[in-house]
């Protein structure tokens, strides 16, 4: 919270008029969903635009507070719960968007639906694959059901950028990146396809749609398959005790 209020504080400064808040979320943990989207209810009044920017990468094997595959719960499990918990407030103030952050490795995921716990056979690698993978394909199935209420959907690639998502990565892969560091983007530089999504008139952007440098772009194969990302939806509505229409 400290950091996020001080970004808050930073971007006041330095944008006249700008008037940001700091909330508490941990996306490992549905209790904690649940006290943020109550807490936004409570406090706004619109929510044009839902960013979920937030991700784990490559961490070693771990649950979330619900028992669900860290990165699995994290990063897919987590934001389709909030999206849930938000999405009438997004009907309400419609035209408005969701924006999932994926990532390039969605290219190399598989959804196992045999072993989304992870605990048959877990690398942290295809974990991370599986859950981009599945925000890509929870967008392509959202964007169905959202489109005629006037809520859009897109994926987002930002590209590899250097920021403490890579963390969890050892040993010699880490002293790789280190000297790669000058051909990744910088933070500002990894949101600006995220800000083309939001800012760009609705009549040019395909809700849907995958995007990676401020373009349309091909997802994989994979993540255009509409059979699994249908049976993504129902298992993930099933985990977390949710009836999604």
């Amino acid at each position: 919270m400290a950091k996020g209020e001080q970004a808050a504080r930073d971007i006041m400064r330095e944008v006249k008029g700008a008037k940001v808040v700091a909330r508490q979320l941990d996306l490992a943990d549905t209790k904690s969903i649940c006290q943020f989207a109550e807490n936004i209810y409570n406090t706004e009044k619109t929510l044009h635009y839902l960013i979920n920017n937030a991700g784990v990468a490559m961490c070693p094997y771990g649950t979330t507070a619900d028992g669900f595959e860290m990165q699995f719960g994290v990063n897919h499990l987590g934001h389709f719960f909030l999206t849930f918990l938000l999405l009438d407030l997004l009907k309400h103030s419609a035209p408005s968007r969701v924006i999932n952050l994926s990532s390039t490795a969605h290219t190399m995921g598989k959804i196992q639906f045999d072993d989304l716990s992870g605990e048959k056979d877990y690398h942290p690698v295809r974990a991370y694959a599986q859950s981009k993978l599945a925000n890509v394909l929870f967008t392509r199935e959202l964007a169905k059901r959202t489109e005629a209420q006037g809520v859009m959907a897109y994926s987002v690639d930002p590209g590899m950028v250097n920021t403490e998502i890579t963390r969890h990565i050892k040993r010699p892969l880490v002293d790789f990146v280190k000297t790669v560091s000058f051909l990744l983007k910088t933070p500002a530089e990894g949101a600006y396809t995220t800000i083309y999504c939001t800012v760009t008139p609705e009549n040019q952007l395909l809700t849907g749609g995958h995007y990676k440098d401020c373009a349309l772009t091909e997802s994989s194969r994979a993540g255009q398959d509409d059979g699994t990302a249908l049976k993504l939806w129902a298992v993930s509505c099933h985990l977390l005790g949710i009836r999604w229409r």
